[in-house]
């Protein structure tokens, strides 16, 4: 993936809080008109890197690049950015002022931003883009009175309305019903073949990732153990996290679960060497002395942003990545 194809990216990329390494040097690339899913437990760092790619969270190091140019911190350039990548929250209901009707929910980014133009038919382009048809027949509605996939189609109108060229949707139908589920996946689908758009999917399920996504990144304890594209990734595992993860999904399970041992991941702690070696099954199992001295001496590499097929693990580039 060239520079010139790339919407948005974190080059090196670290963020702490405290003794926390939430992100810990990631390098990550979403190409323009791509959906990339990136996947792991809650507290891995997926949502921290998700903030300091939208500008809501400033590096300790590293930067976060859109349209192949480092982001700018100062007001002016970052609420410009803003428009041009915006986030697509989890819970809609939260997100939905209750006092606000549906009209206002979506017109609040215009006029935050001062765009030009009719108003009102702005509105409407945008509620109609979500899949609220016809428009006007939701301008007066309060998010009560909307279901829950309407109300997730209000967030998405709302980020629409200032035609942004990246999404960041972060577990964007975690909290709808299984029969909505396919709805939203399928719009945000729709917008990225018709509008061009490219999507970044933050969510712990490799089930949804499996469903919408071109590539797949996976993050364990502040960085990205896995990625490449989704077929692959998910057909043929080269990280131990990553075969673990995919082992409760039905959709693509071939094997037993397989239940991760230890204590879940504590950024303010990582271990010596690779990072996943307390809870890793594979070195569980034995094996052989060459490969446990490195995974016990070894931290795991920092993978590069390409898009091919790639895993920070010593059996990654032993037995052809087989594990």
């Amino acid at each position: 993936m060239t520079s010139a194809g790339v919407a948005l990216a974190a080059r090196g990329v670290a963020v702490r809080f405290g003794a926390a390494r939430a992100v810990d040097g990631v390098d990550l690339a979403v190409g323009a008109g791509e959906i990339v899913a990136l996947v792991g437990e809650s507290g891995c760092g997926k949502t921290t890197l998700a903030r300091s790619l939208l500008g809501l969270v400033r590096p300790a190091a590293g930067t976060v690049e859109y349209g192949g140019r480092p982001l700018a911190y100062a007001r002016g350039p970052l609420k410009e950015f803003r428009r041009h990548v915006q986030l697509v929250l989890q819970d809609p209901s939260g997100s939905l002022n209750p006092r606000h009707t549906v009209y206002e929910a979506v017109a609040e980014g215009l006029r935050i931003h001062g765009v030009a133009g009719d108003e009102q038919a702005l509105v409407a382009a945008a509620l109609a883009k979500a899949g609220l048809r016809p428009p006007e027949r939701f301008f007066l509605k309060y998010p009560h009175e909307l279901s829950g996939g309407q109300r997730q189609r209000v967030v998405i109108a709302g980020a629409l309305v200032l035609e942004p060229d990246v999404l960041v949707a972060d577990e964007p139908v975690s909290s709808l019903d299984a029969s909505v589920r396919g709805e939203i996946l399928a719009l945000l689908l729709r917008l990225r073949d018709e509008l061009g758009l490219s999507v970044l999917v933050v969510t712990h399920d490799l089930g949804l990732a499996w469903n919408i996504a071109d590539r797949v990144a996976v993050m364990y304890l502040g960085r990205i153990v896995e990625s490449g594209p989704t077929g692959e990734v998910l057909m043929a595992p080269r990280h131990p996290y990553t075969k673990a993860l995919l082992s409760v999904v039905p959709e693509v399970a071939r094997q037993a679960p397989i239940v991760l041992v230890g204590e879940a991941p504590d950024p303010s702690r990582i271990p010596a060497g690779c990072r996943f070696r307390p809870r890793c099954p594979a070195y569980a199992a034995g094996l052989p002395q060459e490969l446990a001295s490195r995974c016990e001496r070894e931290d795991q590499p920092v993978l590069p942003a390409e898009p091919g097929h790639q895993a920070a693990c010593v059996l990654a580039s032993s037995a052809g990545g087989n594990l």
